[in-house]
C-alpha cells in the first residue's frame, strides 16, 4: 500500500510499476496507454482504466442482487 500520488491523504493499493507511483481509485487511469509498458500484461490500473472495469465492485453487486 501506498499514498496516491495526485492524494497524498489517500492510501491505495494501485501502483503503476512503470512510473512507480502508486494511483488512488479516482485518478485510476493508464499514463500512457499508447506507449509501450512491459508490465501492460499484469497491470490492473490498465485493465480498469481502458478495458471497461471500471466500477467492477458496482456491477459485482447487481449480480448479487439478482
Amino acid at each position: 500500500m501506498g499514498k496516491c500520488k495526485f492524494h497524498p491523504e489517500r492510501e491505495t493499493a494501485y501502483k503503476c510499476m512503470k512510473h512507480n507511483y502508486y494511483l488512488c481509485e479516482e485518478c485510476l487511469e493508464c499514463r500512457d496507454p499508447d506507449i509501450y509498458c512491459k508490465f501492460r500484461p499484469s497491470c490492473p490500473i490498465y485493465f480498469i482504466s481502458k478495458k471497461g472495469f471500471e466500477n467492477t465492485d458496482h456491477k459485482v453487486q447487481e449480480k448479487i442482487k439478482a
